[in-house]
C-alpha cells in the first residue's frame, strides 16, 4: 500500500476552548462539490461549510482540486475565523472543479490541530481527500491491525482508518475499493471522498448520520450533511443518500450503488436538536417534527400555567407546539444574547454559575406568572437548573419544565458527544430527583413512543435513551470513555 500525507499549512494552536454547554454536540458537517466547468470552488464550498457551522465549531477545512492540482486550507476555529479572503485566495486556481469541506467537533480523536479535516493523502489511487461525520465503532481494531502490518497514521481520528483501507485495495478502482471498505467499517457515519475528477458520498447501512444530494442548474452535484448547505450554495435538493448507498458524481452525472442491505435507523437527535429547522432529512421536515414534539408533550404532560416559554434557540419550536396544543399563551420569556457564542471568554471557576447569564436573560413577561419552560434535552442538568433559577429570580411564581426528548441515559457511539454515562443525570437519577436538582415545580420528558410518533419514521436510533445500539458498539466497549483509547495524545 502506498500512502503519504500531502503537505499542509501549519495549523495554529487550538483556541476554541470548551464550550461549557450542557447540550449534546454533533461531531461535524460535510460538503462535497463537483461541477463540469471550472469555477470559484473555494467560494462555493466556503458557503457550504458556513451553512453547516452549527454541526461543529472546533475546526474547519476546505480542499479544492482540478487538473493536476489539489490545495487544502484548514485550522482550528470557526469558519469566519479561519477562512479570511487571504486564505480563500490560496485555494483559488483556474482549473478547480471539485472540492470538499468540513466543520468539526471531536468525539473520537482529540480536539487537536492535526485532527482537522478534510484529510488529504497521496495514494496509489492518486490524490484523495476525505471528510467524515460520525464514528466507526471498529476503528480501534482496524487501526491496530493495520499498524501491525506497517501502516503509518498521522492523526488520531478514525477518518484516517477509512482512507487507509481504501488505499489498501490497489487492484480495485476508487469506487470498488470504497464499496469494499463500506462492508468492513462499522458504526454510524456519512462520508464524502474525492479525487481530482469526482466526488463520492456514502452512508452506513443504518443511515444514522444524514447526507443529502443537491444539483446545480448549470450542471454538477453537491453532497451535504443538510439541505441548508444546498440552499446557500444555489443547488436544488434531489434526495437523501440512502442507508448503505454509495453515490458517485462526475462529468457523466450521478452513479449509484446499493452496497449494503439498508436497515434504516437515523439518529432521532437530528430532529430533536442538531439539524437546522429549515430543512428535511429522510423525508421528515425538521421544524414540523419539533412542533409535533411540543404538541405531544402537552398531551402527555399538561400543566396549569399562564405562559409557555422556550429555551432559545433549540426549545422554541417545541414550545410553540406545546402552546398551540395546550391553549396556554406563548411568549418570549428568555432573551438570548447574539454575542455570547463560543468565542466569548469563559468566566473563572468562582463565577461558573454566571455562565448562563452571559447567554440568557429573562424578560419582564415572566414576573408573577406560572411558566411552562420547554427545552430539547437535559444532559447533566446543570444548565437547566440555572435557567430555572433565572426565571425565579425574575419573579416567575412557578416553573414547570418540559423536555422534548426522553431522558438521556446512555452514551452515543455514533458521532454525538453526550458525555460519559456517569455524567448523565438520567443515568443515575429518576425524574423526581432530577426535578429536585434543577429546582422545577414539575418535570416531564416526552416518551419514546411520543418522540417516534412526532418524527413519523418507522424506526430511529434511540440508543442514548434506551441503550439499544442498532449499528453496534466499539469493540469491547461498555462506556463512551473507551472510544478515547483511540486517541494517542
Amino acid at each position: 500500500m502506498s500512502l503519504s500525507r500531502l503537505p499542509e499549512p501549519a495549523l495554529r494552536a487550538d483556541a476554541s476552548g470548551a464550550s461549557g454547554s450542557d447540550k449534546p454536540r454533533e461531531e461535524c458537517g460535510v460538503v462535497a462539490v463537483h461541477v463540469p466547468r471550472p469555477t470559484d470552488m473555494a467560494a462555493l464550498v466556503h458557503l457550504g461549510v458556513f451553512a453547516l457551522q452549527h454541526r461543529g465549531q472546533e475546526s474547519c477545512g476546505i480542499c479544492v482540486a482540478g487538473g493536476d492540482e489539489i490545495r487544502i486550507e484548514k485550522d482550528m476555529g470557526l469558519v469566519t475565523e479561519v477562512f479570511t479572503e487571504e486564505r480563500l485566495d490560496k485555494l483559488r486556481f483556474a482549473a478547480a472543479r471539485t472540492g470538499i469541506g468540513h466543520t468539526r467537533y471531536s468525539t473520537t480523536g482529540s480536539s487537536l490541530r492535526f485532527n482537522a479535516q478534510p484529510l488529504t493523502v497521496r495514494s496509489n489511487k492518486g490524490l484523495l481527500a476525505l471528510a467524515h461525520n460520525g464514528n466507526f465503532t471498529n476503528a480501534k481494531r482496524l487501526r491496530d491491525e493495520m499498524l501491525g502490518e506497517g501502516a503509518v497514521f498521522q492523526t488520531t481520528n478514525d477518518s484516517e482508518v477509512m482512507i487507509n483501507l481504501v488505499a489498501r485495495y490497489a487492484h480495485l478502482s476508487l469506487e470498488d475499493a470504497t464499496a469494499r471498505v463500506m462492508g468492513e467499517v462499522e458504526g454510524g457515519f456519512a462520508v464524502v471522498l474525492m479525487d481530482k475528477r469526482r466526488i463520492l458520498g456514502l452512508r452506513d447501512r443504518n443511515g444514522v448520520r444524514p447526507l443529502v444530494i443537491g444539483a446545480f442548474r448549470e450542471g454538477g452535484y453537491v453532497f451535504a450533511s443538510e439541505p441548508a448547505a444546498l440552499h446557500v450554495m444555489g443547488a436544488s435538493f434531489v434526495r437523501d443518500v440512502r442507508p448503505g448507498e454509495l453515490v458517485v458524481a462526475d462529468d457523466d452525472g450521478l452513479h449509484t450503488r446499493q452496497v449494503l442491505v439498508p436497515e434504516p435507523t437515523p439518529c432521532a437527535f437530528e430532529w430533536i436538536y442538531f439539524a437546522r429547522g429549515d430543512g428535511a432529512l429522510d423525508g421528515v421536515q425538521v421544524h414540523a417534527s419539533r412542533v409535533r414534539m411540543g404538541e405531544i408533550l402537552a398531551q402527555e404532560a399538561p400543566a396549569e400555567a399562564d405562559m409557555v416559554v422556550g429555551v432559545p434557540d433549540s426549545g422554541l419550536a417545541a414550545a410553540l407546539g406545546y402552546a398551540r396544543c395546550s391553549g396556554i399563551p406563548y411568549d418570549i420569556g428568555l432573551y438570548k444574547s447574539p454575542y455570547a457564542g463560543r468565542s466569548f471568554i469563559a468566566p473563572s471557576p468562582h463565577l461558573r454559575d454566571q455562565k448562563v447569564r452571559l447567554k440568557l436573560a429573562p424578560t419582564e413577561a415572566v414576573a408573577g406568572r406560572r411558566i411552562v419552560l420547554v427545552d430539547d434535552s437535559i444532559v447533566r442538568g446543570t444548565t437547566s437548573g440555572r435557567i430555572v433559577q433565572l426565571l425565579r429570580d425574575a419573579g416567575a411564581s412557578e416553573v414547570h419544565f418540559r423536555v422534548s426528548s426522553p431522558p438521556i441515559r446512555f452514551p452515543c457511539y455514533y458521532g454525538i458527544d453526550t458525555a460519559a454515562r456517569k455524567e448523565l443525570a438520567a443515568a443515575s437519577m429518576g425524574v423526581e430527583t432530577i426535578r429536585q436538582r434543577i429546582g422545577a415545580d414539575s418535570l416531564h420528558f416526552i416518551s419514546e413512543a411520543g418522540l417516534t410518533r412526532a418524527i413519523g419514521l418507522a424506526r430511529t436510533c434511540l440508543a442514548c435513551f434506551d441503550g439499544r445500539y442498532p449499528a453496534g458498539t466499539p469493540d469491547g466497549a461498555s462506556e463512551k470513555e473507551q472510544l478515547e483509547e483511540f486517541a494517542l495524545d
